[in-house]
């Protein structure tokens, strides 16, 4: 429990193995989440995390000798935790290295690239033509051109994880654009971080498989909402998750989970584009609805009908820990429980983890990009409550 509170309260930078692929909004704590995933399981058991965003959860179960299944509603989402939880071998890294260098010199804003779409541009590429963009868009384009000269998908995910690991630097949240040898640059030094933590990440997975003689340790991303997953047959042949280890869209917190923001507050999808991905929602469609909704009635309702899938699925020894934000914890957690109650859950409180007299685990969240609705917490602080609790015995 001590180390469990400690991984809680822990203020450490996301980093380690393959979590620095992407700055994928709202992630929570590797060391939390190891933390959990060793406390609550056993090596070679179950774990699931049914709003997997990045995979952080994944990535460490199979660090840590545990199988694991996650599912996004967000192709994005679905590509870098496919990308970040893929164990590269020695000849993908030479193959990455060798390709990035040869590319290099093509990388000129004289050359040639293929056209886009009609569609990419006028969708995937909005708001990144402008004079002060179109460099950095265009020496985007040309590496996404040659992506396809690597072997393997599995190279050719990781490739296109470092350009948008990249492009994110170059674009999102920023008022100056850097140049294209800037981006060349910072291109290269990304790839090259992002291969020596593929290398930490494949010691580590070769190293608990050797220590608990697991072959192989299995890891599955599935583009899917929660919503129905009980009928997913991959749970008919894998059996109920031990661990339940999630961070489900925040009550009256809004997290641009599928755009950048470009010189401002304008939007693009160009994330989708340099993933390969699709993309055609709104922002509600990846946070349980508008977070403006008074009294937040969609919200409840999407997660009442999430978590009634995830009990579903879940058994009498299963243990579900959540972590939460939210932007007015006095009405939302009690309506929050009140849902997890109506959809078969009950919350369990531990008195050496509890910081808070209402016995539960409170920590606060500075220096995030959350947009409460809440006046005077734009970009600023969020409450966040690590929730623990179990499928009620009446349901099996």
């Amino acid at each position: 429990m001590k180390r469990l509170s400690d991984a809680i309260q822990s203020k450490e930078c996301v980093s380690g193995y393959t979590h620095d692929y992407y700055r994928y909004p709202a992630r929570f704590s590797p060391g939390f989440a190891r933390t959990t995933i060793e406390t609550f399981t056993e090596p070679g058991d179950l774990v699931l995390d049914p709003f997997m965003g990045s995979g952080t959860t994944l990535v460490e179960a199979r660090a840590s000798g545990r199988h694991s299944i996650g599912t996004d509603i967000s192709s994005l989402a679905v590509f870098v935790a496919r990308t970040k939880t893929t164990v590269l071998h020695r000849k993908d890294i030479e193959s990455i290295r060798a390709w990035s260098l040869s590319v290099l010199d093509r990388l000129n804003l004289r050359g040639s690239c293929e056209p886009s779409s009609g569609e990419v541009r006028s969708h995937y590429q909005r708001n990144i033509n402008s004079p002060a963009t179109w460099p950095v868009r265009k020496t985007i384009q040309l590496a996404l051109d040659q992506v396809n000269e690597l072997d393997t998908m599995r190279q050719r995910r990781f490739a296109r994880c470092a350009l948008l690991r990249t492009a994110q630097w170059a674009l999102d949240c920023r008022k100056e654009i850097p140049s294209a040898q800037d981006f060349r640059t910072q291109f290269l030094n990304n790839l090259e971080q992002m291969l020596a933590g593929a290398v930490t990440f494949r010691s580590a997975v070769r190293a608990s498989q050797k220590k608990f003689g697991l072959w192989p340790i299995s890891v599955m991303c599935r583009e899917r909402s929660a919503i129905g997953v009980e009928t997913d047959s991959v749970f008919r042949e894998s059996g109920p998750p031990k661990l339940i280890l999630t961070s489900p869209p925040y009550p009256g917190v809004h997290v641009l989970y599928h755009r950048w923001q470009v010189m401002g507050r304008r939007e693009t999808p160009a994330p989708f584009w340099i993933a390969g991905s699709q993309d055609g929602h709104g922002a509600s469609f990846y946070t349980f609805g508008d977070r403006k909704q008074q009294e937040l009635v969609g919200y409840f309702q999407k997660a009442y009908e999430a978590f009634s899938s995830v009990a579903s699925v879940a058994d009498s020894k299963t243990m579900i820990v959540q972590m939460l934000a939210f932007s007015e914890p006095n009405w939302q957690l009690q309506e929050y429980l009140r849902v997890m109650k109506k959809a078969g859950l009950s919350e369990i409180k531990f008195r050496d983890l509890a910081n808070d007299a209402d016995g539960r685990v409170w920590r606060q969240v500075p220096n995030r990009k959350w947009y409460a609705t809440q006046k005077g917490t734009l970009g600023g602080v969020a409450r966040l409550c690590c929730f623990i609790g179990f499928p009620n015995l009446i349901l099996q």
